[in-house]
């Protein structure tokens, strides 16, 4: 399985990093030892001194597919559900300003910590669901699918025409505004549609 993230999905999120609005997917990757599953904790690494926070819905996909027209996307997936796209902000800048890749910002252990899935099929409409992310209580960040500048069935035509999709890969979608960083001690919930999919600690 493969992890594929969309950046700067969410027009208020490329404003608040003062970043450019795309004319086409800005498309990453993470390896799956990114994962982090079963709300096990994240430990912060010594390599950063500023990881953030980006909650997202994210989208299981179900069957193998490649150069798919956005009509029939709907059926290559199965199940969504929220993770987190940790991000070595520091890294990142550091890589930028150089011109560089930033995949060790967004790709190093423990820097996808996902949900269980639940069937797409006990939701009305992907593209109106509302999710958030509280940091010990308080809400940090509240998005909802209707604001993506790429929905979801787009993304996944888009990547399918480069990249082939597998069954259990994990499209990640972007992160609305309120992005941050996090520390030892804190406590991160992420919540979808009023169901808590996320709960785990930073250590």
């Amino acid at each position: 399985m493969k992890i594929l993230a969309i950046g700067r999905n969410y027009v208020d999120h490329i404003k608040e990093l003062n970043n450019e609005i795309p004319d086409k997917p800005v498309i990453f990757t993470k390896p799956d030892t990114a994962i982090l599953k079963n709300n096990d904790p994240f430990y912060y690494p010594d390599y950063s001194n500023d990881i953030h926070h980006e909650i997202e819905v994210i989208i299981r996909i179900s069957k193998q597919g490649k150069s798919i027209q956005p009509k029939f996307a709907h059926k290559y997936y199965d199940a969504i559900g929220l993770g987190i796209d940790f991000t070595a902000r520091d890294l990142q800048t550091e890589a930028k300003e150089k011109g560089l890749p930033w995949a060790l910002a967004k790709g190093f252990n423990g820097s996808a910590p996902i949900s269980d899935f639940i069937p797409v099929s006990e939701f009305e409409d992907l593209q109106n669901l509302d999710f958030e992310l509280q940091v010990n209580g308080e809400t940090r960040q509240k998005g909802n699918t209707s604001l993506m500048m790429y929905k979801i069935d787009e993304l996944i035509a888009y990547i399918s025409r480069f990249i082939t999709l597998s069954t259990g890969d994990i499209i990640f979608t972007g992160t609305p505004k309120g992005v941050g960083p996090v520390k030892p001690g804190d406590r991160l919930t992420g919540i979808l549609e009023g169901r808590k999919m996320l709960d785990f600690d930073i250590k």
